[in-house]
């Protein structure tokens, strides 16, 4: 008997594999939903390790629902499309991230759902454990790379710089598929502020404060690049064809960047912790960036984690944006703090 781990569940098996290769998904779906859930029993052997009980399992029907610590059947009857479900091996499947970010639709906040966009479509994973529900009090930070700075709490394992689970594109795929599928205009909704390649959580919260819209908190401003790759010594060559700067780097990578403003914004995760040699990289990143007429703007986790320090750097990126920022309401200011308690769970 088949059994399709599924939304919650799914959301952690993928965290824990977010290194697995996803294959061809058409030649890995299911063909049909299970009309019912084999015994606890079985489930305990046959589940993959590491997920928490109860494993929410996907079912065709009403009948296939019963009480249980050890499962949670999800009843679904909607369309199911090539590339809904990867094979894991011994007759069980998994949600694939697209159609796991469809099923988290059902569970999540707005807000929470574009979070969780961003880190299925970026190169880095949270703790499988996180609780991503409405409401959370779990506090969170974010390790390795922003432990020391952002005060946010505790959490064991972020995973970074693996390949993306999914795409802005695969999601947008699969929701053409899906007629008439409740979730769908809030997975759309979504869409309109997740964008590919962040590489890190603080980096997925500074964006988002800084794009999404005033009724969501946010300061609306155009969305940038994310880990853009900048090749310096082509750029050079297109300036001038005997350059006097030569840069001893190929390239760099900016961490947020809006190309027709020339506007690099980096985000410091260990400004607390800089030896010489940091500060010389990071001096000699400006230096050769600023040669090639880019602006860069470093931000750390305290002009993040307080409003009155963020609202004075969204108005410098705004003005090197030549955006002009209407917000002053108390709508917007209500949206802003709730926006804030959810992405860093303050009080």
């Amino acid at each position: 008997m088949d059994i399709i781990i599924s939304h919650k569940s799914a959301l952690e098996y993928w965290r824990l594999h977010s290194d697995a290769k996803i294959t061809d998904c058409d030649g890995n779906r299911c063909n049909s939903l299970p009309a019912s859930i084999p015994k606890s029993a079985v489930i305990r052997k046959r589940a993959p390790s590491g997920l928490s009980y109860p494993i929410n399992l996907l079912v065709a029907n009403q009948n296939a629902k019963r009480k249980s610590k050890i499962v949670k059947p999800r009843v679904y009857a909607g369309p199911t499309p090539s590339g809904c479900f990867i094979s894991i091996g011994d007759m069980q499947f998994v949600s694939a991230p697209p159609f796991c970010f469809f099923q988290m639709a059902y569970e999540l906040p707005l807000v929470k759902l574009i979070e969780l966009g961003f880190e299925l479509c970026g190169s880095y994973s949270l703790n499988a454990k996180i609780d991503y529900g409405c409401g959370s009090k779990v506090k969170v930070e974010y390790a390795n790379k922003d432990a020391d700075d952002n005060k946010l709490g505790e959490v064991e394992k972020t995973s970074y710089g693996h390949k993306q689970l999914t795409s802005i594109k695969a999601i947008k795929a699969l929701a053409d598929h899906m007629i008439d599928v409740n979730g769908k205009k809030k997975v759309l909704r979504a869409l309109r502020y997740i964008i590919n390649g962040s590489a890190s959580p603080m980096e997925t919260i500074l964006v988002m404060l800084l794009t999404l819209s005033h009724k969501l908190g946010g300061y609306e401003l155009p969305a940038p690049e994310l880990n853009k790759c900048i090749d310096l010594k082509s750029t050079v060559k297109q300036r001038s064809r005997e350059p006097i700067y030569r840069p001893e780097k190929s390239y760099y990578i900016c961490d947020l960047y809006w190309p027709k403003a020339k506007l690099a914004v980096e985000y410091d995760s260990d400004s607390y912790h800089t030896g010489a040699d940091r500060i010389a990289r990071d001096s000699k990143k400006r230096l050769d960036l600023d040669a090639l007429g880019i602006t860069v703007i470093t931000v750390t986790s305290r002009q993040i984690r307080y409003a009155d320090e963020f609202e004075t750097l969204a108005m410098s990126i705004a003005k090197k944006l030549h955006k002009r920022v209407r917000y002053r309401n108390p709508q917007f200011q209500q949206a802003e703090r709730e926006l804030r308690g959810l992405l860093l769970n303050k009080d």
